[in-house]
């Protein structure tokens, strides 16, 4: 008998003495082949697969399906999962944002509808329900994605989207007397919707079917009572699909402001609309930017305030004239250890919110740059939700964590006065949990930060459950945020760790581009080197590491998988790009080349070629458990990634670990939206790796 039999044996009887079998799925193989730069060929078995509409793909994802129900409901059966996490995710918190006269929340009001739009004139009142979703359609499940009052605050424009598509519709309704008005508008993309008197701003986008390349952006004005047909296009640039646009209107409504970056010349323009000229049109502001990347926040005294930054130097703020607009002017400190997060203008003072060795920092400038005020928030924590109109002294913002829910601060930005608005309330004591920041030495001995999160008093013996996290791109930073699925591994004995990788933001624009494009490979050298971390300082050890990640963050933890699978016991990519040698051919993809690179370089293609986690599967290797999770709907990164990539793993005969594949229906890139569906799968991923990491 030879090892591998034995090995399955093992296994198979391990699985059957916790009542859980896997079977195999396998997936009929149809060769298809391109050659890229006349000399490498790269065989494709599973390209059948992309054809999510065909009979024969919608067969295999039945029989995936029930295969993967079948084991994940015995997982969550096992280890209490669904049970704890929603006991856990039951707290309460009101986090209201303040836009004209009215405070707006989403809420749950069932546990089995997605978020409702309410609204209330005052924080003493009760709130009302304004857009009830379920209204919207009864067909379709219905997600709001974002809303803007007008400056008279008489009306509310809002986004909505169908079944997690990234495809939105606008509605209008009357704040006065919460009746729609007749405005209805159809084929917006990443677009946010801005005011200037009787309508606003938008984008749009052309696209080729449900996966076909995003293209074509162009931007609108509606006019309040008239139909789509009719708006004005204030922007386009045909033939490029590598430019896109950022527009605004400052808070007196006089400009209108929209950026122009193009990504494959990494050159930017800025254009204008002074609607107190005597003919107002759109004028260029600045244009064949290459040095420095800007983004306009807002205007004061007849100034842009923006911030800008260089490849080499962080974000910092600046005032740009218009008369002048070649010669800023930088507004406040510039902190060589720290990252600028966000900017929030107000008619006398500017709230910045920095970063600084993952604890954000709140400062108030004045205009002249002077700091007036600065907050240290503790480790691991963020600050967000900043909101008042321009003018007031009062506005409000939340503090959270991994294991506290948003608590929301009212603060007045005069006298510095910092007050709770209502009590958040949970049902586990958190004060028994500790963070912990480490650091740890890259694979290039680079210094990269992770934050450790367990209860106090645990001993790091070596054998503690752990799951390590990361998302490592797009200049992203990646802010804390409440997870009951953590609360509940933490509440389990385990320990959860999230890496700063390179890629993503969290230390500036440099870490950033450290990761990225032909750099790519120093992001999953950190990930790895965290997982090396964790098992030599005693925290884990590789029979008990689970890994996961989502988006970028799946591409990150699926190809640390494949290419050091001895560190991992279960791993869970999440809505991932998979197939690197053909995202760029699908939906937004083409906008991700300066993340990824492009199989049009052939320098780029072959690093794309070696760290591509579809296309490095090896036959020989019994790779860790893994539930690829993806969504019907997701048409930002197609779920065929993740269906090609559980065929491969699972058509080879060393694969004894279970491989699995979870589809969020009606859903897309950001996975399940009622609060029922977002525990069963917090409940399944959770679910699945304590029970993976508690087989011996």
């Amino acid at each position: 008998m030879t090892r591998a039999s034995v090995l399955t044996i093992l296994m198979l009887t391990s699985l059957l003495s916790l009542g859980q079998v896997y079977e195999k799925i396998f997936t009929k193989e149809i060769t298809e082949s391109d050659v890229f730069h006349q000399k490498y060929l790269v065989t494709d078995k599973f390209r059948w697969l992309e054809n999510t509409s065909s009979p024969e793909t919608k067969d295999w994802i039945d029989q995936q399906t029930k295969l993967s129900t079948r084991y994940l409901s015995k997982a969550v059966k096992k280890t209490n999962s669904f049970n704890l996490i929603d006991r856990y995710a039951f707290t309460h918190y009101d986090n209201p944002r303040k836009m004209g006269n009215y405070y707006f929340r989403y809420a749950f009001y069932n546990n089995y509808g997605v978020p409702a739009l309410f609204y209330q004139s005052s924080l003493d009142r009760d709130p009302e329900i304004l857009v009830d979703p379920s209204v919207i359609s009864q067909k379709d499940q219905i997600t709001l994605n974002g809303y803007a009052v007008s400056k008279d605050s008489k009306l509310l424009a809002y986004q909505f989207s169908r079944n997690g598509s990234d495809w939105n519709e606008v509605k209008v309704i009357s704040l006065k007397t919460g009746k729609h008005k007749d405005d209805h508008l159809t084929g917006l993309k990443f677009s946010h919707i801005e005011w200037l008197e009787n309508g606003f701003f938008y984008t749009t986008y052309a696209q080729e079917g449900q996966f076909g390349k995003t293209h074509e952006q162009r931007v609108f004005y509606h006019k309040i009572g008239t139909g789509q047909q009719q708006d004005q296009l204030i922007f386009e640039r045909k033939n490029s699909s590598s430019v896109d646009f950022d527009y605004l209107t400052t808070s007196d409504e006089r400009f209108f402001v929209l950026v122009e970056k193009n990504d494959e010349k990494g050159m930017i323009n800025i254009f204008y609309i002074d609607y107190q000229s005597e003919i107002p049109g759109m004028k260029p502001l600045i244009t064949n930017l290459v040095k420095y990347d800007i983004n306009i926040l807002d205007s004061h005294d007849g100034k842009f305030i923006g911030t800008a930054s260089t490849k080499a130097e962080n974000e910092s703020i600046v005032e740009i004239d218009p008369e002048k607009p070649l010669k800023w002017r930088a507004i406040g400190y510039d902190f060589s250890d720290a990252y600028l997060q966000k900017v929030i203008p107000f008619a006398d003072r500017l709230i910045a919110v920095y970063q600084v060795n993952q604890q954000p920092n709140i400062i108030v400038y004045d205009y002249s740059g002077e700091m007036l005020y600065k907050s240290e928030m503790p480790v691991a924590s963020s600050v967000g939700g900043f909101s008042g109109n321009y003018n007031d002294e009062e506005l409000l913002f939340n503090f959270t964590s991994y294991t506290i829910p948003p608590v929301v601060y009212s603060f007045n930005i005069k006298t510095f006065k910092k007050e709770l608005t209502k009590q958040t309330t949970v049902n586990f004591d958190f004060s028994t949990i500790e963070y912990k920041e480490v650091e740890y030495l890259s694979k290039d001995s680079v210094k990269v930060p992770m934050i450790l999160v367990y209860e106090k008093g645990l001993k790091p013996d070596g054998n503690n459950p752990a799951i390590l996290k990361a998302y490592g791109g797009f200049s992203v930073v990646s802010p804390p945020s409440f997870d009951p699925g953590i609360v509940y591994f933490i509440k389990n004995g385990g320990i959860f760790a999230f890496a700063n990788i390179r890629g993503g933001g969290d230390k500036g624009v440099k870490w950033a581009r450290d990761g990225r494009g032909r750099n790519k490979q120093n992001s999953l050298d950190d990930f790895i080197a965290a997982a090396e971390f964790l098992i030599r300082e005693k925290y884990t050890c590789s029979e008990k590491l689970g890994a996961t990640g989502a988006s970028n963050g799946g591409l990150v933890v699926a190809a640390a998988a494949i290419q050091r699978p001895d560190l991992f016991k279960a791993v869970v990519p999440v809505v991932a790009p998979l197939d690197m040698l053909r995202f760029e051919k699908f939906t937004v993809g083409h906008w991700w080349t300066d993340e990824y690179g492009t199989v049009a370089d052939s320098s780029s293609f072959k690093n794309l070629l070696h760290y591509s986690p579809y296309q490095n599967v090896r036959e020989e290797i019994n790779y860790p458990a893994m539930l690829i999770v993806t969504s019907e709907n997701d048409d930002r990164v197609p779920p065929f990634n993740s269906y090609k990539f559980v065929a491969r793993l699972q058509n080879r005969n060393a694969q004894v670990n279970p491989i699995l594949l979870k589809i969020e229906m009606e859903s897309g890139h950001r996975g399940a939206s009622t609060f029922m569906s977002v525990i069963k799968e917090q409940a399944d991923i959770y679910g699945f790796i304590m029970n993976e990491l508690m087989i011996k």
